[in-house]
């Protein structure tokens, strides 16, 4: 390469180096948002860029393209992205990388080279782009790296647990480093929330809304307005990109269940349905919810310290002392674990009983994780229609109160764990999973099941002072 050209080249990096704008227009060609032009121009002026958005904005567009103009134009860097996921940084932030790099002159890509967890400049392999998951059990992620040009970059930064920025702390500071943190403010509490609050001044601070953004389609605004409603901590954080008014992620409020109870309605004239809650531990309890259209006809019954036959036998009395007309046309019991076993038994005897795996996709994948997830917000739509009665039983409103729910970077919902709720001191809401059953949903059962059942039959149940 002649002399000329060669300085050509360095004047030309030289101006992309401190115009990350002009780089992605020239080498990207792509015309960025008006907060993404924003966003870019603060990493030059400052070390701390911390960005709270709406679902869908272009953040991890913004991302790329700060990765592949600090790999290109800084030398010699490191960047260490994060996220609270591997399937967020795998599945989402490469793929996103690798579009953005097929779009760069061949010059440019001609020099790094692509793995599965790290980007590399060929020529100079002190200099990367590699990433880690940031979990609680591996607080260590942010740390290790030196470089004179260090990068930071924390995706969906809400899910981060705080052991990592405590951590991290002390890289994230080091003398000429720049630290981006980017996602949607899930939580009201925590490192990425205070970046907006106390430790604001250290901070440059953006907030993106979804109105205020070009690749949000308006329809997905208008769905969030009229499902949730513009007061909604839902609105709050996937619209508007604000943290939610408390970081009390209920599912369901208080007046919400509360004006439920024992409420004036007329039954609708529909089979009724069980649900049934296996108890998983040994401080679970079995529950059985019987619910007829639009009431639970009587408190939900729960149970402990009965073995799987046992359990059986406390399901078909209960079949049998109700008159034949208020006898469930499904029976739908947790098959997980110990479930499937209660499922097989109860099929066997000719009930009509099918199992349930609450852990399957849901049926509306786009929007929830699990068919548990589904169910809950489905009883939760139930309770919002003001035209159903649950009975006044203080166990069943404490447990549908308590359960939380998180929004994932992929716009999903997710419905906390039992075994979560445990690490919070509450207890398996055992109850309110038996009536989350009921929503299920009928359809065919497996083969004969409940066909054959032997309505008269003389069975043996021994004491049933067990019900509460």
């Amino acid at each position: 390469m002649a002399k000329e050209e060669l300085n050509d080249a360095a004047k030309t990096l030289l101006a992309l180096r401190d115009d990350p704008v002009l780089f992605v227009r020239t080498c990207l060609q792509a015309e960025p948002q008006k907060w993404q032009r924003k966003a870019l121009e603060g990493i030059v002026k400052n070390n701390r860029l911390s960005v709270r958005s709406g679902h869908a904005v272009g953040k991890t567009t913004f991302l790329s393209w700060t990765i592949l103009w600090w790999l290109c134009t800084h030398y010699p860097c490191k960047i260490a992205a994060t996220a609270n996921s591997a399937s967020q940084l795998e599945q989402i932030l490469w793929p996103e990388i690798q579009k953005w790099y097929q779009m760069m002159p061949q010059g440019f890509q001609d020099e790094l080279e692509f793995r599965s967890d790290k980007i590399t400049l060929k020529n100079a392999p002190d200099s990367f782009c590699v990433s880690r998951t940031s979990r609680r059990e591996n607080p260590e992620a942010l740390q290790g790296f030196h470089s004179p040009n260090m990068l930071f970059i924390i995706d969906e930064a809400s899910g981060i647990p705080d052991v990592i920025f405590e951590v991290a702390q002390g890289a994230m500071s080091t003398l000429g480093a720049k630290t981006i943190m980017v996602g949607n403010p899930n939580r009201a509490t925590g490192y990425f929330y205070d970046s907006f609050g106390r430790n604001i001044e250290s901070w440059n601070t953006m907030t993106v809304s979804c109105l205020d953004a070009d690749t949000v389609d308006p329809q997905y605004v208008e769905d969030m307005k009229n499902q949730y409603g513009e007061d909604s901590n839902v609105y709050r954080v996937r619209v508007l990109g604000l943290p939610p008014e408390t970081d009390d992620n209920a599912i369901m409020g208080r007046t919400l269940v509360e004006s439920a109870i024992d409420r004036e309605v007329e039954p609708t004239n529909v089979m009724p349905v069980w649900g049934v809650d296996i108890a998983r531990m040994g401080g679970d309890r079995c529950a059985l919810c019987k619910r007829k259209g639009n009431v639970i006809t009587e408190p939900i019954k729960h149970w402990g310290g009965k073995d799987l036959m046992e359990t059986v036998g406390i399901i078909m009395a209960e079949y049998d002392s109700v008159p034949y007309k208020d006898r469930p046309s499904e029976i739908l019991v947790d098959s997980i674990g110990l479930g499937a076993g209660v499922v097989d038994r109860l099929v066997e005897l000719d009930m009509p009983a099918r199992g349930i795996n609450v852990a399957e996709s849901s049926s509306m994948s786009d929007r929830y994780m699990r068919l548990r997830d589904e169910l809950w917000f489905k009883c939760r739509e139930w309770l919002e229609q003001k035209d159903c009665a649950i009975p006044d039983q203080d166990e069943l409103v404490m447990e549908l109160t308590a359960v939380q729910y998180e929004i994932l970077s992929s716009g999903k919902f997710k419905v906390e764990s039992k075994d979560q709720m445990k690490k919070r001191g509450m207890r398996s809401p055992d109850v309110a999973d038996a009536l989350m059953l009921t929503f299920a949903g009928l359809a065919v059962r497996a083969s004969g099941s409940g066909a054959g059942y032997k309505f008269n039959q003389k069975i043996d149940y021994g004491n049933n002072e067990w019900i509460v």
